[in-house]
C-alpha cells in the first residue's frame, strides 16, 4: 500500500522525532524514503543550518537501517511545493509535525497542518509530538467512530506502527448513553457495551487481528475527545491514533471538533491520519 513515504522536516526538533516514526514505518514496510526540507520566505541561516544538519542526521540514520533514502532540499510554499514533489514522485504517504502555533489557535483556520492534510493527493499523517525522548510505544490507543472510512488503509496503518514497536493495540469507541423516555439516562455494562458495538469497529478489528497483532477493545459512554484524552492518561497510553475529522470549518466552530480538542489536550504522542486509499 506504501511504496514511497515523505517525511517533512525542518528546523523544530519535532519535526525530527515525526521523521524518526516515518523511517521505522518506511523499515517495516520496505518502502523508500524522502526527507523533504522546504525553506519558507525568510528563513535565517540559522534556521537553515539546523534542518540541514537535522536532514543529514535523519538520512544516515536511514541509510544505516537499510532504507532507501533520498533527500529533497527546495524553497517556497511548504505545502505546494511538497505537493510538487508527491506528485513528481509517487509519494504515497506524507509525514510531517504539527506546530506550536496549530495548538494554540483553532487546528482548522488556515495551518500548514491542516493544508496538508486537505491539498495533498496522497495520505498524509500529521504528528503530535508530545513526548521527544519517547518513540517507542508500548500502548496504542486507537479511537474510533460508530463509521469508519478507508477501513482497509486504517488498519493497514495502525498495524504496521504497532509491528514497528511490538505495541499493543486498544481499539477505544466513545458513545452517548442510551436514554429511555421518562427513564432517564441508562447505562451499559461493559458486556452490553460489547453487544452492540457498530459494525464497522468490529470489522476493523476483526481485519486488525489478521495481521497479528494483540488487540483490545475499549467502550465508555461519553464526549469523544473528553472520553478519549482521559484514557490515554488513566490508562498510560504512549500514542493515540485517530482520523482526520471530515466536519467543515463551520461545523467545528459550531459543535466542536474532537480531533482538534484531542490534538490541544493528548498527554501523548498523537497521529492524526488522513487516508486517501481506497478500499478494494
Amino acid at each position: 500500500m506504501y511504496k514511497k513515504i515523505l517525511a517533512a522536516v525542518n528546523e523544530h526538533l519535532n519535526s525530527e522525532v515525526s521523521a524518526r516514526y516515518a523511517i521505522e514505518f518506511s523499515k517495516i514496510t520496505d518502502s523508500k524514503l524522502y526527507l523533504s526540507y522546504i525553506a519558507e520566505k525568510d528563513v535565517s541561516a540559522r534556521d537553515f543550518k539546523l534542518a540541514e544538519a537535522t536532514v543529514k542526521r535523519l538520512f544516515l540514520k536511514a541509510k544505516d537501517m537499510g532504507i532507501k533514502t533520498e533527500s529533497i532540499f527546495d524553497s517556497g510554499d511548504p505545502v505546494d511545493k511538497i505537493r510538487d514533489h508527491v506528485t513528481a514522485e509517487g509519494i504515497n504517504i506524507v509525514f510531517a509535525a504539527t506546530r506550536r502555533k496549530d495548538i494554540q489557535r483553532r487546528f482548522y483556520a488556515g495551518t500548514i497542518a491542516r493544508r496538508l492534510s486537505i491539498n495533498l493527493p496522497c495520505s498524509v499523517a500529521l504528528v503530535r509530538v508530545v513526548h521527544m525522548g519517547r518513540i517507542h510505544p508500548g500502548k496504542i490507543l486507537v479511537p474510533l467512530k460508530a463509521t469508519i472510512n478507508h477501513i482497509k488503509e486504517r488498519v493497514y496503518f495502525t498495524a504496521k506502527i504497532a509491528e514497528c514497536y511490538g505495541s499493543k493495540v486498544f481499539v477505544f469507541h466513545a458513545t452517548k448513553p442510551i436514554t429511555k423516555f421518562f427513564h432517564g439516562e441508562i447505562h451499559l455494562t461493559p458486556v452490553e457495551w460489547k453487544k452492540i458495538l457498530p459494525a464497522d469497529i468490529s470489522i476493523f478489528m476483526e481485519h486488525l487481528r489478521k495481521y497479528g497483532i494483540v488487540n483490545e477493545e475499549r467502550l465508555s459512554p461519553g464526549a469523544p475527545a473528553r472520553s478519549i484524552t482521559i484514557e490515554a492518561t488513566a490508562k498510560k497510553h504512549d500514542l493515540i491514533i485517530m482520523g482526520a475529522s471530515e466536519r467543515s470549518l463551520l461545523s467545528s466552530l459550531l459543535k466542536g471538533n474532537p480531533v482538534e480538542d484531542v490534538l490541544r489536550e493528548t498527554p501523548c504522542d498523537l497521529i492524526i491520519l488522513k487516508p486517501r486509499h481506497e478500499d478494494k
